[in-house]
Order: structure tokens, then C-alpha cells, then sequence
């Protein structure tokens, strides 16, 4: 499977995280992987950013943010445009607080992990649902 989208332009990663170094470090390590990158603070700002004209193929997004998100904003986004994939990611799936990592996978999450993801086991599911990046 390939980045690349229909038209020929190349599909991008949305990386959803109201924490900024959390956002800007898991952005980092999938444009050092080659991925293109969009970010967003919110699952609003999320839900925006996918009905824009560039094409997101991914979501990479933490589960618990101010606004609606968790669960039912997984549901949402994977009813609205069924194409895109998502990872979602948490601190608290180990917790046994709220929504956990199998509560994700059921809600529509491709692939779900708890905080501190490690940068080889998130590039390992991105390159499973995405394919390779286009280097």
C-alpha cells in the first residue's frame, strides 16, 4: 500500500494531541520516517483538518483531551470517512481509568497504545496500515 492518493498527491498523517511536546515528538519521528504530517491540538481541530482538501490517510491521536473525543469521536471520524485509518494512542488504556486500549480497537481504532509509545512499535503499525513512506 502506498502514501499516495488518487490524483497523485501524496496522502498525510494527522497527529492529534493536546500535549505540544507529545504532538511535536510523534510528528518528528514519522517525518523522520518520511510520512508527511499534519498536527492538531483537538479532536475538533481533527475533525476540521480531514475535511480539508488534503488528503489524511492516518490519524494518529490521544484519547483523552478537552472536547469530545475518546470513543465516540472514534466512531465519528471512522463513520464520516470510513478510508482512514487510525492509531489511537493513551495514558490511560493501562490505567483501568475510562477507555481502554481494546475499547479503542472496538470503537474503530486500526491500532491502539499506551503511553510511552515506543517510536519502532508506532512506525511498525504505520508501515503495516500505510505501507512504507515514500523516501
Amino acid at each position: 500500500m502506498s502514501t499516495e492518493r488518487k490524483g497523485d498527491t501524496p496522502a498525510e498523517i494527522l497527529v492529534v494531541d493536546d500535549d505540544a511536546i507529545l504532538r511535536d515528538l510523534v510528528a518528528d519521528w514519522l517525518e523522520g520516517a518520511g510520512y508527511r504530517v499534519q498536527k492538531a491540538e483537538s479532536c475538533s481541530r481533527a475533525v476540521g483538518a480531514v475535511t480539508r482538501h488534503t488528503p489524511v490517510a492516518l490519524i494518529v491521536t490521544d484519547m483523552f483531551m478537552p472536547g469530545a473525543c475518546g470513543a465516540e469521536a472514534i466512531a465519528q471520524l471512522k463513520q464520516a470517512h470510513p478510508g482512514i485509518a487510525l492509531i489511537a494512542l493513551s495514558g490511560h488504556f493501562a490505567s483501568g481509568q475510562g477507555l481502554s486500549a481494546q475499547a479503542a480497537v472496538s470503537a474503530g481504532a486500526d491500532r491502539a497504545f499506551a503511553k510511552p509509545v515506543k517510536r519502532a512499535d508506532l512506525l511498525r503499525a504505520v508501515a503495516e496500515l500505510l505501507g512504507p513512506a515514500d523516501q
